[in-house]
């Protein structure tokens, strides 16, 4: 069973959520622009969490989590990009799919091998989510097939009997 919820439901995120969110612009951010790992981390945290931008609230976000998954798959990427890459269907390697899909798999990736404190269910749930603020198509559903695919293989035990 996968970890997804009926799509008309979206809930609104919580300090982990929006971390979350948040971590997954930075990654997009980074990859797009190049930036340095301090400088974007550090933009982002003077400057969008819990911030007014342009009209936008951004909510708050757990910025010690933020961190921790920007960081994380910023050192954790030559082991995260190949075993996404595997998870994905045949002929669609990781390269080509859409940026920030890929920084959400990234993200969830790291936390699947990263934060064992983190059920795998709910890190699934918590990426569709995530996927649901940029995404109306498909996109979710990659994430859920995707994910759920890379934690049954890091979390065997989560998912016995």
């Amino acid at each position: 069973m996968t970890a997804t919820r009926p799509t008309d439901t979206v809930r609104p995120a919580n300090k982990r959520g929006a971390a979350r969110l948040a971590a997954v612009q930075a990654l997009y951010q980074m990859e797009i622009g190049g930036g340095e790992l301090a400088d974007v981390v550090t933009e982002f945290e003077l400057f969008r969490l819990g911030q007014e931008i342009d009209g936008d609230e951004y909510r708050e976000a757990d910025s010690i989590f933020f961190r921790d998954i920007v960081a994380g798959v910023v050192a954790e990427q030559k082991v995260i990009d190949p075993t996404i890459h595997q998870a994905l269907v045949e002929g669609w390697p990781l390269k080509r799919i859409d940026v920030t899909l890929r920084e959400i798999l990234r993200a969830g990736m790291w936390e699947l091998m990263k934060r064992k404190d983190v059920p795998a269910k709910v890190v699934i749930t918590e990426y569709v989510d995530v996927a649901r603020a940029f995404f109306v198509e498909d996109e979710p559903k990659i994430v859920n097939a995707v994910l759920d695919k890379l934690a049954r293989a890091w979390r065997v035990k989560e998912f016995e009997g």
